[in-house]
């Protein structure tokens, strides 16, 4: 029997958590155990970790990025040189319950170990190993950065000027990604443990997939609708406009206007009447033909009042707009130090601030902060308890097949991106997740398109980026704004583990589904808001997407040139983004409910989902106050480091030179052996001296070469290099193909078509696509005779009187029935 957890103990205090080799997404994936009080041990050399040294540095020189990612972990010190490492390592790792190995992306001076030989005597030992790109496919053994796997995933040619280059962040964001999938992998499979298993789990984590969670939106629009996404200037992105950032009287404006609605509520709040008739003008793609006109109206406008009164008044209209911060902001916003987004952290002698969890579970909370170990230094916390090692396997499961989520019942009141990616990474685990809607109200990610052609084709069956999100799910219909809709959501929400929503904080308990109201029904019951700035929020009731999420999370205002606008990455970052914290999150607190036999409620909110990124920064500024170094598409660590022209048109890669050997080889290859030999230009801060000569050298030789190429030679001399991708190439990347990245499965509606797999691996190939997105009320009867056993007669009342359906409602035939959209 699984051991009982106290209700005031740290979710993960009773786990040993040991953390070899050296990445940023292992080392993030670690963090995240540590928040929730597992003991983390962070195996380094005599030197340290080598992102102990990764820029941007503080001004006692202790790395702003390795900050954000160590704090509240103990350090191992293992000399390779001395004859005790392999027996001290090996010992360390087989009294943990999970080993996160980084290695392949740098071993670190890691002593070689038989982790297959510990696994055969500690066989409950949870594995996760994580590289660049895997150990299979063309990309395998690639010399690769933060900024070229995104360049390989789509993530940087769609931003910036229409001419050119693509700009990108330097870094601090695969890092991110892969270490929120890694956290995801390694809990999941406690879950099973804890009730008793005995499973081999062991997993394989891929950053380049890890990052396509962003990639992947694009890419099955592209799949839909062909070819069309280009570069379209900075803070412009397809397919919608406006979705950008702009200057006003004072500070700078997120916007972003997606339905009707909002594009009508956004021209008559400046005023703009001509615009807000112009029937042309009605959705964001047609909005996107006429950008110059449009903006040449509104930019004016909004140069009248401050960005904090826009903002005011868009909360009263509805619209998704947001103050962009700055660094300086962030850390004088009360709320996000309440809220535990911006925690305080001791790094040497410094006191500084960085971002904290965003996995805001409310009875079970994650540490507010800590100290990163000097190397060697082991730290003690007041909870830590007895730790359960992985000595014995358990009764009958260790052949299992099963996927660690199977039993889990999920109800999923989300719409959009954040939520259903979410949701539907808990059904691909095998969470049996149930989604609902309404056909006065269906999920937003059919369209927002009510005009009578696209409801006459069913076009809302049609769209590729709703089948992405909601595959391995089932679907029912209920009108929640009826009381036999709201009644019969309740009787699901008793029988489940998990309930997730993504709408506006207030919109659930309006509804009387609120976490109050539910866990009285069901005490064990997990559930999560994932509203944009949080329940308890001054700005609860801000209409957000993605686009908001990044506009507001800070990260912007160090993006682009340093005479350069806040400059937004993507279209939608904040929506994976949230997806995968939340996924985090309520893993943890079904751990806990498994456990204790207790639920919580889970406040998560986007906007502080996104800070991480910005957590280097936020760092450094909180120490020196110093405004943040903007580095455009240059690094401030790595010289050179850049977005280069190639042959033909708009095609460009990034390429890196990460230490001194790999420069030389660089400067080799483009006729430049003169600087290889160069003792002066041995250091990158030296380099950095003449970095825009040697950029102009790089470009002189990609320019003569086609990308490919000029990646496959970089490579061929071990330099980190990745051409910069749209997203419609992803789906035919021969690296993806050979990976199986990409499987086929059937529709209704559509047929057959591509769905991308998961970038966690138990073996060679990815976890299978069992069932597609359902259409709309597909299993309204399997779901409410089999589960909730309604007769034949009920289910029949229920379709005639509308509170379930198949069908989605006409703008008409919403009207009458005037009820009331929930809204996000």
């Amino acid at each position: 029997m699984a051991e009982k957890m106290e209700p005031s103990m740290e979710v993960f205090s009773h786990l040993r958590v040991v953390e070899i080799g050296s990445s940023a997404a292992t080392s993030y994936c670690a963090r995240l155990f540590a928040d929730f009080g597992a003991d983390v041990q962070k195996v380094e050399p005599p030197g340290g970790d080598p992102l102990r040294s990764s820029a941007p540095l503080t001004p006692s020189c202790q790395s702003a990025w390795f900050t954000f990612l160590n704090f509240n972990k103990s350090s191992v010190v293992i000399d390779t040189t001395n004859p005790d490492a392999i027996p001290q390592l090996t010992a360390l790792i087989e009294d943990c319950n999970i080993l996160i190995d980084g290695r392949d992306i740098d071993p670190a001076d890691c002593p070689s170990i038989d982790i297959a030989a510990i696994r055969q005597r500690r066989p409950r030992l949870i594995y996760l190993e994580a590289s660049w790109f895997s150990r299979q496919g063309p990309y395998a053994g690639f010399a690769a950065t933060d900024s070229t796997v995104r360049a390989l995933a789509g993530l940087i040619k769609l931003a910036g000027p229409v001419e050119g280059p693509p700009l990108h962040a330097p870094d601090f964001q695969t890092g991110i990604l892969a270490g929120l999938w890694g956290f995801i992998a390694a809990v999941s499979s406690t879950i099973p443990e804890e009730q008793g298993g005995g499973r081999r789990w062991s997993w394989s984590l891929s950053v380049f997939e890890s990052s396509l969670v962003l990639s992947e939106y694009q890419m099955f629009e592209a799949y839909e609708r062909g070819d069309v996404m280009r570069r379209i200037g900075i803070n412009r992105f397809w397919p919608n406009f406006p979705v950008g950032i702009y200057e006003t009287k004072n500070g700078w404006l997120g916007v972003t206007t997606i339905t009707p609605a909002q594009w009508r509520a956004f021209c008559e709040m400046l005023d703009l009447t001509e615009l807000c008739d112009d029937p042309a003008l009605l959705l964001g793609a047609d909005r996107l033909q006429h950008m110059e006109r449009i903006e040449r109206q509104f930019i004016p406008r909004l140069k009248t009042r401050t960005a904090h009164e826009w903002f005011t008044e868009g909360l009263k209209r509805k619209i998704p707009i947001v103050p962009v911060p700055q660094m300086s902001d962030l850390l004088r916003d009360a709320e996000k130090r309440e809220r535990g987004a911006i925690v305080p952290v001791l790094l040497g002698r410094e006191e500084g601030s960085t971002a904290g969890s965003m996995q805001r579970l409310t009875s079970t909370p994650p540490r507010r902060g800590g100290k990163v170990p000097a190397p060697g230094e082991q730290q003690r916390f007041p909870n830590a308890r007895r730790r359960l090692t992985g000595a014995a396997p358990a009764s009958g499961r260790i052949d299992s097949s099963a996927p660690p989520l199977q039993g889990i019942r999920v109800v999923d009141f989300s719409m959009g991106w954040a939520g259903p990616l979410c949701t539907r990474t808990l059904a691909d685990l095998g969470a049996d997740v149930i989604k609902i809607e309404g056909i006065q109200y269906p999920d937003w990610w059919r369209g927002v398109d009510r005009r009578p052609a696209y409801i006459e084709d069913q076009m809302y069956e049609k769209t590729a980026r709703f089948c992405m999100a909601n595959r391995n799910k089932r679907g029912i219909t209920l009108d929640l704004t009826r009381l036999e809709g709201r009644t019969l959501a309740k009787r699901l929400a008793a029988g489940a583990d998990i309930v997730v929503d993504n709408y506006s904080a207030d919109v659930l308990p309006k509804f009387g589904l609120g976490y109050d109201v539910l866990s009285m029904l069901n005490p064990r019951l997990v559930m999560m808001s994932m509203s944009a700035f949080g329940t308890n929020s001054v700005r609860r009731s801000c209409r957000a997407y993605g686009s908001t999420l990044e506009q507001g999370s800070g990260l912007p205002s160090v993006i682009g040139s340093h005479n350069g606008p806040p400059a937004m990455s993507h279209i939608a970052f904040g929506d994976a983004v949230g997806g995968l914290n939340g996924c985090a999150a309520v893993l943890v607190a079904l751990i806990h409910a498994r456990t204790s036999g207790l639920g919580q409620f889970i406040d998560l909110a986007q906007i502080e989902c996104m800070m991480p990124f910005a957590a280097p920064w936020i760092t450094v500024h909180s120490i020196d106050g110093a405004p943040p170094v903007k580095y455009g598409s240059r690094h401030p660590e790595f010289v050179p480091h850049g977005c280069f022209r190639c042959a033909g048109e708009d095609n460009w890669i990034v390429v890196a030179a990460t230490n001194e050997h790999m420069w030389q080889r660089l400067a080799v290859l483009i006729g430049r052996p003169d600087w290889a030999t160069d003792v002066s230009l041995k250091s990158a801060e030296a380099r950095r001296d003449i970095e825009e000569l040697i950029e102009r050298a790089i470009e002189a030789w990609t320019i003569t070469r086609d990308a490919d190429q000029a990646m496959s030679e970089l490579q061929a001399a071990r330099i980190a290099a990745g051409v910069a991708r749209l997203p419609i190439d992803l789906l035919t990347d021969r690296h993806l193909r050979v990976r199986g990245y990409l499987q086929e499965i059937d529709r209704a509606f559509i047929g057959s078509h591509p769905q991308p797999s998961m970038p966690i691996r138990e073996g060679e190939g990815p976890y299978a696509i069992r069932t597609p997105a359902p259409t709309l009320g597909q299993h309204n009867r399997e779901i409410l005779s089999g589960l909730l056993e309604l007769s034949d007669t009920e289910i029949a009342h229920l379709a005639r009187d509308g509170i379930i359906g198949t069908a989605m409602l006409s703008e008409r035939e919403l009207a009458e029935t005037k009820t009331v959209s929930p809204g996000r």
